[in-house]
């Protein structure tokens, strides 16, 4: 008796301004154990930069989209053409491992009362980020802020129909202070419509980290500070947990201080400074 066939995908990639990076995704993709899945790309560039990539992969099932800037308007014009069982957003800078898609298939297959999975992001050199939690868990509103970034995320259809589209307010290109945390944002209110979602660490998804400069990296603690800051008053989180995400980077600026790390206290500041500021002036 021939087995069922494994569920269908569509990757949404939101792209902008990288065309080595969306190669070397769409070189992953091209080497998956697993290969019903379509590749919805949207593109945000204003020229035809990608159209060379596209067209060295024909053999992917690929879905050329436009979109205004912004990477949460992006992933909501790849929304709005589902078809696939499955969905995932890849960014376009990622790679999966070339078993990746069978993995999520043959698990939400084998669990048909899963709505979702999560995996971990490593570096090229097999390293995680020591903020990445070890121990498998099901999601909660509490817990998956360690346990989840867009590019490792894997969901139902059926569940990102009933939490609906991105929060155009966030994400890079949005225009906001707070222009990061749309996939944290889309997860809580996943959650919170009874989405059954489990963190997998050992789905890993490859990705660069760049060791950002002081400069640098004091704005991306303000940006994702501000972020985290607008969802907790956006999801009326209680007052202890907002407490708790204020002390932490206020004893990481402490701690830095005490290491005459000024570069690492900086960061820490800047991260408290965008938490109040996005706590302030979220809706």
């Amino acid at each position: 008796m021939a087995r069922p066939e494994l569920p269908s995908f569509d990757l949404v990639v939101a792209t902008f301004g990288r065309v080595a990076q969306l190669e070397r995704l769409l070189g992953s993709l091209a080497g998956q154990t697993h290969r019903r899945f379509r590749v919805l790309i949207v593109d945000q560039n204003e020229d035809a930069s990608i159209e060379r990539v596209l067209a060295a992969h024909d053999g992917l099932d690929i879905v050329h989209l436009r979109s205004e800037p912004g990477l949460s308007r992006a992933r909501n014009r790849g929304l709005a053409e589902l078809a696939g069982e499955l969905v995932a957003f890849p960014d376009d800078d990622c790679v999966y491992p070339p078993d990746l898609l069978e993995r999520v298939a043959r698990r939400l297959a084998r669990e048909p009362g899963l709505d979702g999975l999560t995996g971990r992001s490593i570096s090229p050199d097999g390293r995680s980020n020591a903020s990445w939690k070890l121990d498998p868990a099901r999601l909660t509103d509490r817990n998956l802020w360690n346990r989840a970034i867009s590019y490792t995320i894997f969901l139902r259809r059926e569940l990102v129909q009933r939490v609906g589209s991105f929060d155009e307010q966030l994400g890079l290109g949005s225009g906001t202070r707070w222009s990061s945390g749309e996939e944290i944002d889309y997860l809580v209110r996943a959650v919170r419509a009874d989405g059954r979602i489990t963190y997998d660490p050992d789905l890993t998804v490859v990705h660069d980290e760049r060791q950002l400069p002081p400069e640098e990296l004091r704005a991306r603690g303000y940006r994702d500070g501000a972020s985290i800051g607008y969802l907790l008053r956006k999801h009326r989180y209680p007052p202890q947990v907002v407490a708790l995400r204020l002390v932490r980077p206020l004893g990481g600026t402490f701690l830095a201080l005490v290491r005459l790390d000024t570069a690492q206290a900086r960061f820490h500041a800047a991260t408290l400074r965008g938490r109040v500021d996005g706590i302030r002036g979220a809706p």
